[in-house]
């Protein structure tokens, strides 16, 4: 079975195999938010960003940010370092909304 995998995926070792699947969970992740926007836009039909969104923004982002690095691929590491930021900043905008709201 990892035989069969490795010659899918072109890659040469087990490691190599373990960082591809990584890589692959972090791009669903990062897909899945698109499926929790749409679903929440057409639930309320109208255009909606749910918290969950950036959830799965940050955690994609941060795992291929990790597979960008075993890759030592510069743009890779470029792109997801800045959305990482951006997604942080948007939690950080609602945790702050829920606190004044609260008080």
């Amino acid at each position: 079975m990892i035989d069969w995998l490795i010659s899918v995926f072109h890659v040469t070792t087990t490691a190599e195999l373990v960082w591809v699947v990584v890589g692959l969970f972090g791009q669903l992740m990062f897909t899945m938010r698109f499926l929790i926007q749409w679903i929440a836009s057409e639930r309320q039909k109208k255009s909606v960003v749910p918290e969950m969104f950036w959830w799965f923004s940050i955690g994609g982002g941060l795992i291929l940010f990790a597979y960008a690095c075993y890759r030592a691929d510069p743009v890779f590491l470029l792109g997801q370092s800045f959305g990482v930021v951006i997604y942080a900043r948007n939690l950080w905008l609602l945790y702050a909304e829920k606190r004044a709201n609260r008080a």
